[in-house]
């Protein structure tokens, strides 16, 4: 950001709370984050603000923060700080703090950084243009207490009640909120409006997560597990559609628990094939798998519904497993090998990645050895690895064991440099395969885009050549693999 700004900025008593303002929402983390700032960005057009992509040109900047792991904090603090730079010397008057970490820690992040005008948690959300008038008016917004979010919520959401729904807009019409405390106000509503022009993009399936692992704090702040209604995701879904998003890519904190709270373990089989049936979709992803809860039903429609990408994003944080029941979760190499062998039987080619917890408490170098020795027999077409770190008041803090930051980052690189060899080779398997590429961009007779064996943003891409002259992003066009960089792929178009 630069100050090249506006000298003067008009004084708090001057301010017209009836007048439209300007706001910027800057979106860090996961997928789920981007779509509660798709919700917060109807809100506050509904709410008679406008919406600017450029900080500089906002009165306020809305930073929607991510309280995952440290890495991830201080990627927030350090936005909320350069959007703090602005003040004062152009258009930008407030910098507000919503998100996870604004949740998770409150006002202790108040107290810890008064560079930012106000910290406001989930249950804001609904009211977020009048928070925002508020604080543009000079009024001091005092931050919430952080509480467990697990304490507030119904493990089912209660009836909407008998009004009528409207489609999505992407803007001022909206269903009826539900009671404070009685959805996640963080979770998906009817309201939406799109921050980009992707043609892929998230859906919510649900927000929360029921599981215990004890590295963990994302259930303390984003609360207990609760499903959308099928009728909700298929309407936003339309909607989506209609707003020109060809890939839906399901999220939530844990997609194979769809439906527990709903009375039906097996409605996210039924709900794919409707989905995949939207008009104007093509494809739909899931992610986040849990391998503990996968089942064969769940294995086959993913692998086979047509327009659902045969692509399995499985958790399993690791293999060994002494170091899975240190983390309160399920497996060990025998049983990973083996769902993974159930996927390749019902598609050859699915697509599979994971992410892996290297130096957690008590690891030995044995135990990184059977996550190696998984890892490559695994053949996982991408892999995270990320290093251990303490999250404030989950379990593993007080595990006997820890390594020491030197050790957990040696550990981590020798993990990494792994997966990079793992990967590549795997790449390189996929040439001469036939692909279809939804394309995210269009330059000439090239693009850019991603088959189904490959997630948005973390999973690499594919580049396609060749390409017919009347080809526009959002087509999905067939490809041969015909060269590889890394895990990138290089694909020739099949000509018609």
């Amino acid at each position: 950001m630069t100050a090249s700004l506006p000298a003067t900025v008009p004084p708090v008593d001057e301010f017209d709370a009836g007048a439209a303002t300007t706001v910027a929402l800057l979106t860090l983390g996961c997928a789920r984050n981007d779509v509660d700032s798709e919700e917060l960005a109807a809100r506050l057009d509904s709410g008679g603000f406008r919406l600017v992509a450029d900080p500089e040109d906002a009165e306020t900047v809305l930073v929607n923060t991510c309280g995952f792991v440290d890495a991830a904090k201080k990627d927030s603090v350090d936005a909320l700080l350069e959007a703090s730079e602005l003040k004062g010397a152009g258009t930008t008057r407030a910098v507000v703090a919503v998100g996870c970490l604004a949740e998770r820690y409150g006002n202790e992040l108040a107290a810890s950084l008064p560079e930012a005008d106000a910290v406001l948690g989930f249950d804001d959300y609904p009211d977020i243009a009048d928070r925002l008038r508020g604080i543009l008016a000079g009024e001091t917004h005092t931050a919430h207490v952080p509480r467990d979010r697990r304490t507030l919520l119904p493990v089912t959401p209660v009836d909407r009640g008998s009004a009528a729904a409207p489609s999505l807009p992407g803007h001022a019409q909206s269903a009826p909120d539900l009671p404070a405390g009685m959805a996640p106000a963080s979770g998906p509503r009817a309201m939406r409006r799109r921050l980009g022009t992707s043609p892929m993009a998230p859906l919510k399936l649900a927000s929360g997560c029921d599981r215990r692992c004890s590295f963990c704090a994302i259930p303390s702040f984003r609360g207990s597990f609760v499903s959308r209604r099928p009728t909700d995701v298929l309407d936003e879904a339309q909607w989506l559609a209609d707003e020109g998003v060809r890939e839906l890519f399901l999220v939530s904190e844990n997609s194979t628990s769809y439906g527990k709270d709903l009375g039906d373990l097996r409605l996210l089989e039924t709900l794919l094939p409707e989905l995949a049936a939207v008009d104007g979709v093509r494809r739909v992803r899931v992610s986040y798998l849990q391998p503990a809860e996968m089942r064969p039903g769940l294995v086959e429609a993913i692998a086979s519904t047509p327009g659902v990408a045969d692509y399995f994003d499985l958790s399993f944080q690791h293999a060994s497993a002494p170091v899975l029941r240190r983390m309160r979760r399920f497996g060990d190499p025998e049983r990973f090998l083996a769902l993974l062998e159930q996927v390749r039987t019902a598609s050859s080619t699915a697509g599979a990645r994971s992410n892996v917890i290297v130096g957690f408490p008590g690891e030995t170098e044995g135990d990184v050895q059977t996550l190696c020795d998984f890892l490559s027999s695994a053949r996982l077409d991408a892999v995270g690895v990320f290093g251990y770190s303490d999250e404030d008041g989950t379990e593993a803090v007080g595990l006997p064991g820890h390594h020491d930051d030197d050790e957990i980052r040696a550990r981590t690189e020798h993990v990494s440099r792994l997966v990079e060899e793992l990967t590549t080779q795997r790449a390189e398997d996929r040439i001469g395969e036939r692909l279809d590429v939804l394309l995210e961009s269009v330059a000439g007779d090239q693009g850019e885009g991603r088959p189904a064996c490959q997630g948005p943003e973390v999973d690499g891409s594919t580049t396609v050549r060749e390409l017919p002259g009347d080809a526009r992003v959002g087509d999905l066009v067939s490809a041969v693999v015909v060269a590889t960089s890394g895990v990138d792929l290089v694909a020739c178009a099949v000509k018609q």
